[in-house]
């Protein structure tokens, strides 16, 4: 039986209608809440009033991107003048890191690029973070469950993370309600950024009895909902399967970690700053998986990989294994989904993209080794 070491919060909620307990939750962890939201502030004005009415004194924090260093060097000034003893983070995986990072770095003193991994001298957390909840509002990157924050570094062109084990939630409260009616392109990005974060931690070589139970439950789940998002009325029992893909993905990756889709996407983010992360490992997933199955020998991930094709042939209604990554690119160009290129990423940086990846602490899990001229093909084929 494989070792593992899991990490989670301290409690877990999911179901429809639960995020009306949140307030009250919130309450139990402190008085003096910092309330993170996204770009529309009006669709965290119910948790602000409900907060208030449970006693607690409010000050908002927007988060209207993916967080870099000089927006989270600004919003820690401002939180830190409230003195919060609590944050509770509402919205997408953006938000929901950039609570994290905040309530990680409240009650510390050093800069933040003292704790940075790869940019940064990647210091332990001095102080332990403030107590945090965390409200999905996708479902995709499953952060609600994570211990980290990805945070962009424009001076270095990275996306690097800021982890403790200290800085999971304490609660996370998932309602798949608060994703009903999300626009196409945001279920599309979020959707297959969930797929592609219970594959790959199946495939991954820190696979573990644990993981393997989580993604064998989702995977199968993932591609029908999603379908049946994108090419259908709007659906709860999809939206409330494709939270339930996103949390598994959360769960799973912090214990097997990811592999090369993510390798990839995290030097990505930081080079074309406006791509969306979840749309750029959707455009990666099909042509890493090929090119995955095209390397592997040890029989393990041979079994694998066969098992995850094999659930995805279906759906995408394909009769062979090994035209599911073919199928899966069409399918998903078919719905919208952009290009590399077009989320700005310039042909010409393929080859430092690639170079730069393969230092990357999400590549070092993937199944089998790949080489630069391997992902740049990969990087080409996602173009």
């Amino acid at each position: 039986m494989t070792a593992f070491d899991m990490v989670a919060p301290g409690r877990l909620i999911f179901g429809r209608g639960k995020a009306e307990y949140a307030a009250e939750m919130a309450a139990g962890l402190g008085r003096r809440a910092l309330l993170v939201h996204g770009r529309e502030p009006e669709r965290a004005a119910w948790l602000m009033d409900a907060l208030r009415r449970e006693g607690c004194a409010v000050m908002a924090v927007s988060s209207p991107g993916e967080p870099d260093l000089p927006a989270l060097e600004s919003a820690l000034e401002h939180a830190r003048g409230h003195t919060p003893d609590l944050v509770v983070a509402i919205g997408g995986g953006a938000v929901l890191d950039t609570g994290k990072a905040l309530a990680a770095l409240i009650p510390g003193r050093r800069p933040i690029m003292d704790h940075l991994e790869v940019v940064g001298r990647a210091l332990p957390l001095e102080v332990a973070p403030l107590p945090m909840l965390a409200l999905p509002t996708t479902a995709g990157t499953g952060a609600e469950v994570t211990r980290n924050a990805v945070i962009g570094v424009p001076g270095s062109r990275r996306k690097v993370s800021l982890r403790d084990t200290r800085m999971v939630p304490d609660l996370a409260i998932v309602d798949p309600a608060l994703t009903d009616g999300l626009p196409p392109a945001v279920t599309l990005a979020s959707g297959l950024d969930a797929l592609t974060q219970v594959i790959e931690p199946f495939l991954s070589s820190r696979a573990a009895p644990m993981s393997d139970a989580l993604c064998a439950a989702a995977i199968p789940v993932a591609l029908p909902a999603l379908i049946r998002l994108m090419e259908e009325e709007e659906d709860p029992g999809a939206r409330d399967s494709m939270a339930w893909v996103s949390l598994c993905g959360g769960l799973a990756l912090a214990q097997a970690g990811l592999g090369a889709v993510h390798g990839l996407a995290g030097v990505i983010g930081g080079m074309a700053p406006d791509a969306p992360h979840g749309a750029v490992c959707g455009s990666l997933l099909p042509h890493v998986l090929s090119v995955n199955a095209e390397r592997l020998r040890d029989a393990d991930a041979v079994t694998r990989m066969a098992r995850v094709l094999g659930w995805m042939a279906a759906p995408l209604e394909v009769s062979a294994p090994r035209d599911v990554p073919a199928a899966l690119a069409a399918w998903s160009r078919a719905q919208g989904l952009p290009g590399l290129t077009a989320m700005g990423l310039e042909p010409a940086e393929f080859g430092v993209v690639a170079r730069a990846a393969q230092g990357a602490s999400s590549m070092k899990p993937n199944p089998v080794p790949l080489d630069v001229a391997a992902l740049v093909a990969c990087l080409r084929a996602a173009a």
